[in-house]
């Protein structure tokens, strides 16, 4: 983390959250601690690789934490770190925004349709 140049704070800030799950993760470990199994079936649209990624990017970062189990199969679970937690109002507040443009540019939000993934439960509708 220390060994990187930023031009300004919201590049920094970008660069640690910025990623296409990253904030999706970090939305769903708000919930609390997760393995790594769960998490695949909140972001069915990710692969396992990028999973992976994101989450030893966010790990290295200190954003989050990795416990690994020594147990057979293998137990990983992911948790927001105290930095991590620093992030909710952030993670929320995008979230905010996100309700807000669709509602702006009156397209119906995504996130009002059931999931068509039958392990991931539908999202209530927020209003």
């Amino acid at each position: 983390m220390k060994d990187r140049n930023f031009a300004c704070t919201i590049e920094a800030a970008m660069c640690f959250i910025g990623g296409k799950y990253k904030p999706l993760i970090l939305w769903h470990l708000m919930d609390g601690t997760k393995r790594f199994s769960e998490l695949q079936r909140l972001l069915p649209q990710a692969t396992a690789r990028m999973l992976t990624i994101q989450l030893r990017e966010l790990e290295k970062d200190q954003l989050i934490h990795r416990e690994v189990y020594p147990v057979v199969p293998p137990k990983t679970e992911y948790s927001l770190t105290e930095l991590g937690k620093t992030l909710r109002p952030l993670i929320t507040e995008l979230r905010e925004w996100g309700k807000f443009y669709f509602e702006y540019t009156n397209q119906q939000n995504p996130c009002d349709f059931p999931h068509e993934n039958p392990a991931v439960p539908s999202v209530k509708k927020v209003r």
